[in-house]
């Protein structure tokens, strides 16, 4: 027997989302349908609705925000001297749990992919040679994921950076090779910093 089309409609959008196949989806679905207040519904449909307006990237480092600058590049007890480089907004709210990192960050939103089509244009990589500009940084961290798209990239941004007079140094490899960073303990996460090379 068939779902009701809206019903339907609900489980496809759920198969959306990354690890949710049609099961998971069908659970998700009778669950909202069925167990969740319709205050609840509503105050979740309008969160679902405002959320791509009400959270944006950072002008300066490219994270995820609700405000601009974000509460890290505008926290002026955090080390400017330091950017960590990493692919995504995860990355960034990883590090932070560890709480042993107190530099300043920067998000390229992905990593080089050729294959796939994402060269150095379609990374956020033009305001990081803009903040490189500033004397006050001192030191470049590359975090990027120890997959191949992951190491190109930091290879990359080794490349254009060795003839400027800034230290870039690579995440110690704490970080299981292959894994994303998002998947990291913060203890891993912490020891991976602590144990960074230059590169």
């Amino acid at each position: 027997m068939e779902y009701p089309k809206p019903l339907e409609d609900l489980i496809v959008q759920f198969m959306n989302y990354p690890g949710v196949g049609r099961k998971t989806a069908e659970r998700y679905a009778m669950h909202t349908l069925s167990k969740i207040s319709d205050e609840n519904l509503n105050e979740f449909a309008s969160i679902l609705a405002n959320i791509k307006s009400r959270i944006f990237r950072c002008s300066i480092c490219g994270h995820l925000t609700d405000v601009d600058p974000c509460h890290i590049c505008s926290d002026h007890h955090r080390d400017s001297a330091v950017i960590m480089v990493v692919e995504s907004s995860k990355d960034v709210f990883s590090f932070e749990r560890s709480k042993t990192y107190k530099g300043k960050y920067h998000v390229l939103h992905g990593a080089l992919s050729p294959i796939n089509g994402v060269g150095p244009e379609e990374l956020n990589l033009e305001s990081l040679w803009t903040r490189l500009h500033d004397d006050t940084v001192k030191e470049i961290i590359l975090a990027t994921s120890s997959t191949q798209e992951g190491e190109a990239t930091a290879m990359y941004i080794q490349r254009v950076l060795r003839n400027m007079d800034v230290v870039v140094s690579r995440i110690g490899y704490g970080v299981p090779v292959g894994a994303n960073l998002e998947y990291a303990d913060e203890l891993t996460l912490a020891k991976a910093v602590e144990n960074r090379k230059s590169y």
